[in-house]
């Protein structure tokens, strides 16, 4: 009988099928080392979500070494972290020690990090369905780029990102697909492993289909991949239709537990419910249990061919949601099991598994151990021939020249929510190359965060012109926006998790595309906490930008409390990544703008904060430029303390005409009252952390800015600290020399009102500062 060879399509599947099963072993060993192999010392369970990986490792073998293109973008589903460590482990580019201290000090990350892990990571990912969104601005980001003529057509790649079904939960995907379908965004995937379990219960049967409408609804092609080739095959045998059918119509539930109960239970449980058809009956008995169990578990994101021909369907720049069945713990001892999510295997299951795919003990770590030399060699080629074999450089991106400094606006009196306005009209009129490379972004908020004279001045960008209607029927109007590909703003709805988001991809434009942008997002400062966590997203994979939020405190005053901000200047301080100040004035304003564009750009750099308001307060007249340099390091003394040096007021940002009003008033009775204004209580309090580090740092480094400054003060003096938010912003200070503190600032819910009866209210007018200055010396 002559033996037909099998087609390299069919080899090519066979080997990348071999390679699915090294990652579903070497992720699932990587774990049971840190678990049960590691010394543990603090008797804490180490975890690592053997199931979760074990879904999505077809997934991401038919990507990876299948379909990934140079250029493409990868977002990979946090709790997939070991497979993405083990594709790296097999391509060269991830060490063993790095596994074998996976969640340990110095090792591979729990979740992929750009930041702290050692391979390439496209995208962070750990609180999920942030890393599935940003793909989707990295996209539009993609575009603008390819528009304003800095990457070619040819460069471009598909945003990927691969995620739980769980994540469809979250409600960021939404808020990000409606926005990407006003930008009509395109080269974007997202690949759901859809196993149908979460870490407390299965996925509601009700939602079949409905991921679909949503997503079609909003542009997007959707791909469905339910079932594998050997479910196919089988369907289109005499009595199949009726076994895909049940399949179709079985819970979700009762098809993880007979899943988890094996071939002998899908046996019973099938002859039970086709009873009457004899055809099905007979088929399923050509099977025995172990096949019948590999036939009824054979989904589409288990398919190598599947997914394959799925991948190569989409070859277009369409948006595309591949809806990718998957078995929770698929090819573990608990698939299936409700209770997987956290499920560890123990010693003699994994043993178990090693055994049966024929690796020799000793050789868990071997990248292709159990296979043969022959396989072993053609996995090997597969695997180095792939789009990541050659380790990808980190784009180079050219500094952008910035000007010796920003002008500050003349005039005596601004408010910095309109200086700031003021300043980027100005960059964007002269013609500096750093004008080119600005690209702001607002959540509907443009024209009230004064951003409208720069959109006037560079556009809307939009992949397709839009004509600006009112100007062209020449009706009045302020705003003169017109959209087209050469635009530097990029209007969103008003949704926070998406300005974040945004700013996060415009941020990482250097590392992912090799051109920095100078990305500026503007949002109304009590609104930062409705996208705080994609805030702290974007801060932890080190993206670069100027956030400007605006108004401050209580100075939006008839609007009421829902419009005034309490605690961001805490958040200010306590984001890592990201620098706080708070100006009163416009050129300390012009100082820091230009501050915020060096760290964009410096190795050692970050994103930048700025407290903003709407208040209009009369402008210092400064005698020279030596308060800068102090400024920088978040403060100076806008009055030096006389001789008596017993109180000093210390304030920043809206509440300054208060306290240069209460300053007058005590100038008889308390001569030398000096008036230290703080720009930035992050980096004074950052330098104070670091200066009492210094006892286990080794580190000799002078005092810190705050001791410098207190220093003018006499020992045992007091401090009236005074901000229109949170009190304890400022009130620490008075820790740094142990000097008493009258604190002042807003801590509770504001109301509707004008300032005079606001700063009454809440204690920060003058008289209060009065009251509280005497406090102190009585």
């Amino acid at each position: 009988m002559e033996t037909i060879a099998p087609s390299p399509e069919a080899e090519t599947i066979a080997i990348l099928e071999t390679i699915e099963t090294r990652l579903r072993w070497l992720s699932s060993w990587t774990i049971h080392n840190a678990n049960h192999l590691r010394e543990s010392r603090d008797g804490l369970k180490v975890g690592g979500h053997q199931a979760s990986c074990a879904s999505i490792t077809a997934i991401m073998t038919a990507l990876y070494f299948g379909a990934l293109r140079p250029n493409d973008k990868v977002a990979v589903k946090p709790h997939a972290g070991p497979v993405l460590h083990a594709i790296h482990y097999l391509l060269g580019q991830q060490s063993l020690n790095a596994l074998q201290r996976y969640r340990g000090l110095g090792g591979a990350q729990s979740y992929p990090s750009r930041t702290k892990d050692s391979i390439p990571v496209d995208f962070s990912t750990g609180s999920v369905g942030l890393g599935v969104a940003i793909t989707a601005f990295a996209s539009l980001i993609q575009d603008y780029l390819i528009a304003h003529g800095d990457l070619a057509e040819a460069d471009a790649g598909r945003m990927i990102a691969l995620m739980g079904d769980a994540e469809l939960d979250e409600g960021n995907i939404y808020e990000c697909l409606i926005e990407s379908y006003k930008h009509d965004i395109r080269n974007c995937w997202w690949i759901v492993d859809y196993n149908r379990q979460s870490l407390d219960s299965t996925t509601a049967d009700r939602m079949f289909r409905r991921f679909d409408d949503i997503f079609e609804t909003c542009g997007w092609r959707v791909e469905t991949l339910k079932h594998g080739k050997l479910q196919r095959d089988a369907f289109a045998r005499d009595g199949g239709q009726a076994i895909a059918d049940w399949i179709d119509a079985c819970p979700n539930a009762e098809f993880a537990a007979l899943t988890y109960q094996g071939g002998a239970a899908w046996r019973t449980r099938l002859h039970a419910d086709l009873g009457g058809a004899g055809e099905s009956l007979a088929l399923i008995d050509t099977f025995d249990d172990d096949a019948l169990a590999a036939l009824m578990t054979n989904l589409g994101g288990h398919c190598i061919e599947t997914l394959l021909d799925a991948f190569a369907r989409c070859g277009d720049d369409v948006p595309t949601l591949f809806i990718a069945y998957t078995i929770k713990g698929y090819g573990l001892p608990f698939a299936g099991h409700k209770d997987n999510h956290s499920g560890l295997m123990n010693p003699g299951q994994i043993h178990a598994l090693r055994d049966r795919l024929g690796i020799a003990e000793g050789d868990e770590w071997a990248p292709y151990g159990g296979l043969g030399d022959n396989v072993a060699a053609q996995a090997r080629s597969v695997v180095e021939r792939s789009a990541l074999a050659t380790a990808r450089p980190v784009p180079t991106a050219p500094a952008i020249p910035l000007p010796d400094a920003l002008p500050a606006p003349e005039g005596a009196e601004w408010s910095t929510q309109a200086a700031f306005g003021r300043i980027l009209l100005d960059l964007a009129k002269s013609g500096h190359p750093i004008a080119d490379r600005i690209v702001t972004t607002s959540p509907d908020v443009t024209v009230s965060t004064n951003l409208g004279a720069f959109v006037n001045q560079r556009g809307l960008f939009r992949r397709q012109e839009l004509a600006d209607v009112f100007s062209a029927a020449r009706i009045p109007t302020a705003q003169k926006w017109a959209g087209h590909g050469a635009g530097q703003h990029i209007e969103l709805g008003i949704a926070e998790n998406n300005l974040f988001l945004m700013l996060a991809a415009l941020g990482l434009a250097a590392p992912l595309f090799g051109t920095r942008l100078m990305p500026i997002g503007t949002v109304y400062d009590p609104f930062i906490a409705r996208g705080l966590d994609a805030l702290n997203y974007a801060c932890y994979q080190d993206a670069r930008f100027l956030l400007v939020a605006t108004p401050s405190g209580l100075t939006l005053g008839p609007e009421g409390g829902a419009h005034q901000s309490i605690n961001s200047p805490l958040i200010g301080i306590g984001q890592p990544g990201l620098t706080y100040f708070e100006p009163a004035f416009a050129d300390e304003l012009a100082l820091m703008m230009h501050w915020a564009f060096e760290q964009i750009q410096a190795d050692d750099g970050g994103s930048t904060y700025l407290r903003l308001s709407t208040r209009t307060i009369p402008q210092v007249t400064r005698t020279d430029d030596r308060w800068k340099a102090d400024a920088l390091e978040g403060g100076y003394w806008l009055v030096e303390p006389g001789a008596a040096r017993d109180v000093a007021i210390v304030f920043t940002g809206a509440v300054t005409p208060e306290v240069l009003e209460a300053h007058a008033a005590l100038a008889d009775d308390v001569p030398g009252l000096g008036l230290l204004m703080v720009t930035s209580p992050d980096l004074l309090h950052r330098g104070f952390s670091a200066r009492h580090a210094q006892r286990w740092t080794g580190d000799t480094r002078a005092a810190c800015h705050a001791e410098t400054l207190l220093d003018r003060l006499a020992p045992g003096a007091g401090l009236v600290t005074v901000i229109d938010g949170a009190p304890s912003t400022l009130s620490w200070l008075g820790g740094v020399r142990g000097m008493r503190v009258s604190p002042l600032g807003t801590d509770r819910f504001g109301q509707t009102g004008d300032l005079p009866d606001l700063y009454r209210l809440y204690r920060l007018d003058a008289e209060a500062i009065v009251d509280a200055v005497a406090e102190l010396l009585l």
